[in-house]
């Protein structure tokens, strides 16, 4: 079983990394973005949206964490 388990992992991975290898191969053409006048470099399409998607899963976990160390304080400050 524990074999098993391993496996499924090993072609989950893979399968994650063509998919993302798949894309940034076919969003190779460069792009700049422009926003309130700041315009970026001109990078492949595929770096800009994989940047965004790293910046969304490092910025969710924090703003989940904000609000649950607020619920908390508002508990305890409701308890006393």
């Amino acid at each position: 079983m524990r074999n098993l388990k391993r496996v499924v992992l090993a072609l989950v991975v893979l399968a994650v990394a063509a998919v993302v290898l798949l894309f940034v191969l076919e969003n190779q053409q460069s792009v700049a973005l422009v926003l309130f006048g700041w315009a970026a470099p001109a990078l492949p399409v595929a770096v800009i949206v994989l940047v965004a998607l790293l910046m969304g899963l490092a910025v969710g976990p924090l703003l989940g964490m904000y609000i649950a160390l607020r619920v908390k304080g508002r508990v305890r400050r409701s308890s006393v």
